[in-house]
């Protein structure tokens, strides 16, 4: 597979001086050109220009290019799934499904908006003959915000990158996009960066509307979220790292939104009927579901709460039983890989944890399953225990009663998911539950596991700080597009003035 090595800005292959090479889980390192503070303003400008037009075409010339984008994507499946395993260590299998989920939330994009419903539109008629003063006519209309930058993510190589989710609710508001690819995965990018640019040419849009700049330093992505031609960043990374972004848009002359996807341990909150009833049975489908890609979702179900007792022994033995026979698996990146197993460690070291199941590192990008084992009452006074370890480790904290199942809940940071696994018996003990969660999480689930998000119009994927930067969003379904408009009022305007839509 011949490989271009250069960064997409505004429909030129450009190079730069600076180079870094591939780290690929297996075959042969490719050499890629690294971004600039330079080619980030280039980006950025020719997205400001794309702006004009792109924002004024009609939700039907957008839908057809979101669609034309999704067409070429499907087009490059066999190659999109080479590269993408050859660079991650994924499957074919899972390479071939985030392709077409990534095509899928574009289709699904270019549906929405062809609607109309997204734009909110609110008219309020003229009263001329209103006493004692007159109304105008008012008319509000959703509008695109400007040019958006996008971060790729290193565990979704299609479905959050590239041309993923971010990047596919921000096209089809109505904004330019430039996108930071990942390091982790520069020639899956490259791939889709040329079934974007093909997109383009045959839709005839401008060619500012998407950029893709590949690697370089910390410089690049500060300059990038802080040029003041972008309007909102999206981003789906650690917490570190997200943090350090955000507090950059906050601190410009001109603050804008940023759209951080950055950490969850998504409990599962074990009722007592259901773990007397079925203990075994949910604790190897909270097996399966930490072990899931090497825990390397963002919705990694990291958490058990359950009552003490015989069935939280019947529980965590079946879970136990299931992890050991977990194989070592590949991570996305020799970083991933170093990040896991310095959080199991502290979480090891952490006073009052029971350690169930570890192993030695198998390798310089393998990972193999940890689980550890404490009290409520010790989980409650550690500041070590409740922070994202991203791959497949587990802690199961076992509560006295309902009461401290309730306190547990109260000390938790906002997370994208919290799950009840409950029988018809526990439902009175849930209810005290759910006030406490609805806080907390921005999608609760009953008797499943959260890894798997579905592409769908009601699904919310963020929640509460640090689970997102803005409770108020998500970055998976419809309601995505709103993080990239904004309303305006148009008071006694022409018709001929108003915006096309």
């Amino acid at each position: 597979m011949e490989f271009i090595g250069k960064h997409l800005i505004a429909g030129e292959w450009i190079g730069s001086a600076d180079q870094f090479s591939s780290d690929p889980a297996q075959g042969e390192a490719r050499t890629f050109a690294a971004g600039t503070v330079a080619l980030v303003d280039r980006a950025a400008q020719a997205a400001e220009d794309a702006f004009f037009s792109y924002s004024a075409t009609t939700a039907q010339e957008r839908a057809t290019f979101l669609n034309a984008i999704a067409d070429e994507i499907d087009a490059r499946i066999d190659a999109l799934s080479e590269i993408g395993a050859q660079e991650t260590g994924l499957p074919d299998a899972r390479m071939r499904g985030e392709t077409g989920r990534t095509s899928g939330q574009l289709r699904m994009f270019a549906a929405h908006i062809l609607d109309g419903t997204y734009l909110d539109q609110r008219h309020d008629a003229a009263l001329p003959d209103r006493t004692p003063i007159p109304r105008s006519d008012l008319r509000m209309i959703q509008r695109p915000i400007g040019p958006i930058a996008v971060f790729g993510a290193s565990n979704f190589p299609l479905a959050f990158s590239t041309v993923g989710g971010d990047t596919a609710s921000a096209l089809a508001a109505g904004c330019p996009v430039v996108v930071r690819g990942h390091h982790a995965h520069p020639g899956t990018a490259e791939v889709v960066a040329v079934a974007v640019h093909a997109a383009i040419v045959s839709c005839g849009m401008h060619a500012g509307v998407f950029s893709l700049i590949q690697g370089g330093g910390l410089e690049v992505g500060q300059a990038l979220v802080q040029h003041p031609l972008i309007k909102a960043v999206g981003f789906t990374g650690s917490l570190r790292g997200g943090r350090a972004l955000f507090d950059l848009c906050a601190q410009r002359a001109e603050p804008i939104p940023f759209f951080g996807e950055l950490g969850s341990i998504n409990p599962v909150f074990v009722m007592p009927a259901a773990a007397a009833a079925r203990g075994a049975d949910i604790g190897k489908g909270w097996a399966a579901s930490l072990m899931m890609g090497a825990g390397q979702f963002c919705t990694n179900p990291g958490v058990v709460v359950v009552m003490d007792g015989l069935a939280a022994d019947t529980f965590r033995d079946a879970a136990v039983e299931a992890l050991q026979q977990g194989p070592a698996q590949t991570t996305l990146t020799t970083g991933i890989a170093d990040a896991y197993f310095d959080g199991r460690d502290r979480v090891a070291a952490a006073e009052g944890t029971a350690t169930l199941v570890t192993f030695d590192r198998a390798g310089t990008r393998s990972v193999t399953p940890s689980v550890f084992e404490t009290t409520g009452t010790q989980w409650l006074a550690s500041d070590a225990l409740a922070h994202e370890v991203f791959g497949p480790l587990g802690i199961i904290v076992r509560v006295a009663d309902l009461d401290q199942m309730q306190a547990v809940a109260r000390d938790l940071e906002g997370q994208l998911t919290c799950t009840l696994q409950l029988d018809d018996r526990d439902t009175d003990a849930a209810k005290s539950l759910m006030p406490i969660l609805e806080r907390k999480a921005g999608r609760i689930l009953a008797n499943g596991f959260p890894t798997g998000v579905e592409v769908s119009s009601a699904m919310v994927h963020g929640g509460p700080y640090p689970a997102s930067t803005n409770f108020g969003a998500t970055s998976v379904g419809t309601m995505a597009i709103r993080r990239f408009l904004r309303p305006v009022c148009y008071q006694d305007l022409p018709t001929a003035l108003l915006p096309t839509v």
